[in-house]
């Protein structure tokens, strides 16, 4: 499974922004996407899929590159 996952909604390292307006209710909101993110991936896995995520901001053709290396070190 490959997840492209944008850099607001899933706390980028890189790129993550703090809303000012009702900063408290965002925090959770966000804090609980990447939380959601932890557990699908432990799901996936559990189940026997690989899961890789990219950021939105990655080049498509290293991310491409990187999913390959992640299917081919798994099979």
């Amino acid at each position: 499974a490959v997840f492209v996952d944008g850099c607001f909604w899933h706390g980028c390292p890189q790129h993550r922004t703090e809303p000012k307006n009702n900063a408290e209710w965002w925090a959770s909101k966000l804090a609980a996407n990447v939380e959601r993110d932890r557990r699908v991936n432990v799901a996936l896995t559990n189940a026997g899929w690989l899961s890789v995520r990219v950021w939105e901001h990655e080049d498509a053709a290293e991310a491409a590159d990187r999913v390959e290396v992640a299917v081919d070190d798994d099979g």
